[in-house]
């Protein structure tokens, strides 16, 4: 039920409030830290860029647009100048992934905010920056073609190839088997990076001959994925080796740690596929995110006619449907497709009598 009498509080005490109020929902399994992380940090982005000290239910549709394409302009933190080549604006902005997230979290922000009487109304029903605005500011591509992904992959394994013993830096700082196994692993299998950060030594088993990975994904879902064998054999190398010389005690479960000995951030993914990419020749190299690779995955699992549902159960979604968003046009792949037809056969070098 709604109080009888609106609160004047500020943006930022609103959001302070807010935040404690998603954080104790951890406590009770209502959110899960990850969510509630990210609920979290939107809303005290929100907060700076809206302006602190103005008051919540003074803010209207136009100051809510404004706060959002501001967030689209804003500088990915994750990311690195001129680590994607082809951007067509100056400096990392936001995705459009994350700019829909962020949307999201402001929706959900001000529900709570009508009920509990910071705002005699909701904003968001009178924002009128659409998707087609926002989606301007990303790359063009996001999933790699087949060359630039082949190259990454080669730099990977030759980086896992040279183990703990290569040359140069501390001998317990080595990461050349951990970084090419995070490339080899975001780019084969396509998992979220929250997953991939998450993921303990103990989720990889062998089943019939074959590796695995148990990953535990969104909404409490685990799926069972096959690792390629050049994938399994970095992995196993990476356990028997490479994840001992950076184990300090700390974190006796997770699979990736930093030279420091703690589990690896989500945000340091993002330098380690820098630190690959850099090892690519340059005509291959092209910046990716984590979650380019993720659709670089799914783009080239479907691309080779590989079954549907297949594909969705590898990134771990509920429906067919969502797949859509994850499949990026390859070059030639129409013509490709027609040289070997279903009906046809391959029809490629047939000549008319």
């Amino acid at each position: 039920m709604r109080p009888s009498e609106i609160q004047r509080l500020t943006v930022a005490e609103t959001a302070d409030r807010y935040a404690e109020m998603v954080r104790a929902k951890t406590s009770t399994g209502a959110l899960t830290p990850r969510t509630a992380e990210v609920y979290v940090r939107d809303v005290l982005t929100f907060a700076e860029l809206a302006g602190g000290a103005r008051v919540l239910d003074d803010l209207a549709g136009q100051d809510v647009d404004e706060v959002l394409l501001a967030f689209a302009r804003k500088p990915d933190g994750r990311r690195r100048a001129g680590s994607a080549p082809d951007r067509r604006v100056a400096g990392p902005v936001q995705s459009a992934a994350s700019q829909a997230r962020f949307r999201r979290s402001l929706s959900a922000f001000f529900k709570y905010a009508v009920v509990a009487g910071w705002v005699q109304l909701d904003p968001m029903g009178a924002v009128t920056v659409r998707p087609v605005q926002r989606g301007g500011l990303r790359a063009e591509r996001r999933a790699l073609t087949a060359e630039q992904a082949e190259g990454l992959l080669g730099a990977a394994r030759g980086l896992a190839s040279a183990g703990p013993g290569g040359v140069g830096g501390r001998a317990d700082q080595r990461t050349e088997l951990r970084d090419g196994l995070i490339v080899l692993l975001l780019a084969a299998v396509g998992p979220r990076v929250s997953e991939l950060t998450a993921a303990n030594a103990e989720d990889f088993f062998v089943n019939g001959g074959t590796r695995y990975w148990r990953i535990f994904g969104k909404g409490g879902r685990t799926r069972d994925v096959p690792l390629p064998h050049p994938v399994a054999e970095v992995l196993d190398a990476y356990l028997a080796e490479g994840r001992a010389l950076l184990d300090r005690g700390r974190e006796p479960k997770a699979l990736l740690l930093s030279w420091r000995g703690r589990r690896l951030a989500r945000g340091d993914v993002q330098g380690v596929i820098d630190r690959v990419l850099a090892r690519v020749e340059p005509g291959r190299r092209r910046g990716v995110t984590p979650h380019g690779l993720r659709h670089t995955t799914a783009t080239h699992l479907l691309a080779a006619a590989t079954d549907m549902d297949a594909v969705r159960r590898v990134l771990g979604h509920s429906d067919l449907s969502t797949l859509g968003r994850y499949r990026d046009e390859l070059p030639g792949e129409l013509e490709a497709a027609m040289r070997v037809h279903p009906l046809l056969g391959p029809v490629e070098g047939r000549r008319r009598g």
